[in-house]
């Protein structure tokens, strides 16, 4: 089956004077028609530069994607032209971004931006983009969805401004959908919600999910396929549950053994990952993590490993665990419960 979205050697650079950051470096992945995959990682680690790459967002100068294709349909989105990539950009591929504060024009009423893109892409009149955005809002869950048209992106709370954003994501039935950390700064009952809505969604509309995010929970109860990113590099992918039981990636473990598990009881101890992430200007020789892991060899610090299938559909960018396997697993290593699919 020909992917969706299909993303190769992909590398964005950011030219500053402090020199040349290495945001993301030579990343490959896919996405399916109708698959939910999660791109996980810390702060830093280039999950939104990747998305901003996709749809041709990276501000320049300073940045640049330097080298790769961005297959989306069959056509390689960095060849088109940028009439071509407006017309994709909210219609074929839309993205629900981290701030929706920062997202709205905050001197626009929610109707003028909710309607602007049907207008635009559908060709639909003012009378028919509303009657769509009063159904968008009642299907994100805004209860008075009439009086909210009226309403400026102030005056809404950060979860109702969530749902307009995921509202308007949606106006023109896009093919897939980029959710870059879109429950970052909610709280955990809306964080809930915002899930819960994104899984109802996706069942009724049939669409594609980059979701972006930090939070390994979060990801558990919706994505069918993970990719790790660290350092600009993803460092393991693959199907969710097994990823999740038997992770083969040092950094990984310690993305997992790092989630609170409330039926461990007070007495399990988080154990945090060590040190910090690479300066990307000075970007390490050999693999990006050896400062931090625990199971470096000495290869670890010359040669950067590449992507090595290592089973179960997974594949890991280490030295020691595709070929050390269960020799160096952690005794201690917790793994998350993925939900039921019923759940």
């Amino acid at each position: 089956m020909t992917p969706l979205l299909d993303v190769r050697d992909l590398e964005t650079r950011f030219f500053t004077r402090a020199g040349t950051v290495h945001a993301v470096n030579g990343i490959s992945f896919s996405v399916n028609e109708g698959e939910t995959v999660g791109m996980v990682g810390e702060s830093g680690s280039g999950k939104s530069v990747t998305a901003l790459s996709l749809l041709r967002l990276i501000p320049s100068p300073p940045g640049r994607i330097t080298k790769g294709e961005i297959l989306f349909g069959g056509r390689d989105l960095r060849n088109v032209d940028l009439g071509a990539m407006r017309a994709i950009r909210g219609h074929e591929i839309a993205m629900v971004f981290q701030d929706p504060m920062s997202a709205f024009n905050p001197i626009l009423t929610i109707e003028r931006q909710l309607t602007e893109g049907m207008r635009v892409h559908l060709g639909m009149s003012a009378q028919q983009a509303r009657k769509r955005a009063l159904d968008l809002l009642d299907m994100v869950g805004i209860a008075h969805p009439e009086a909210q048209l009226c309403s400026y992106p102030h005056q809404l709370s950060g979860g109702m401004r969530q749902r307009v954003m995921i509202a308007m994501a949606l106006s023109c039935s896009p093919k897939l959908l980029i959710a870059d950390e879109p429950t970052t700064a909610l709280d955990v009952t809306i964080q809930a919600q915002i899930v819960d809505l994104i899984q109802r969604l996706k069942r009724e509309l049939g669409m594609a999910i980059l979701w972006i995010t930090h939070d390994l929970g979060v990801t558990a109860a919706l994505a069918d396929r993970l990719l790790v990113m660290y350092a600009g590099q993803i460092v393991e992918e693959g199907p969710l549950r097994p990823l999740y039981a038997d992770p083969r990636h040092p950094y990984t473990i310690g993305l997992l053994q790092s989630i609170p598990r409330l039926d461990r009881g007070r007495q399990d101890k988080l154990n945090p990952i060590e040190g910090a992430p690479p300066d990307l200007v000075t970007y390490p020789v050999g693999c990006p993590f050896t400062p931090r892991c625990p199971f470096a060899i000495p290869q670890c610090h010359t040669e950067d490993p590449p992507l090595m299938e290592v089973g179960m559909g997974q594949a890991a960018a280490c030295w020691v665990r595709p070929h050390g396997g269960e020799l160096l697993r952690p005794q201690s290593i917790q793994t998350v419960e993925i939900p039921s699919q019923g759940s």
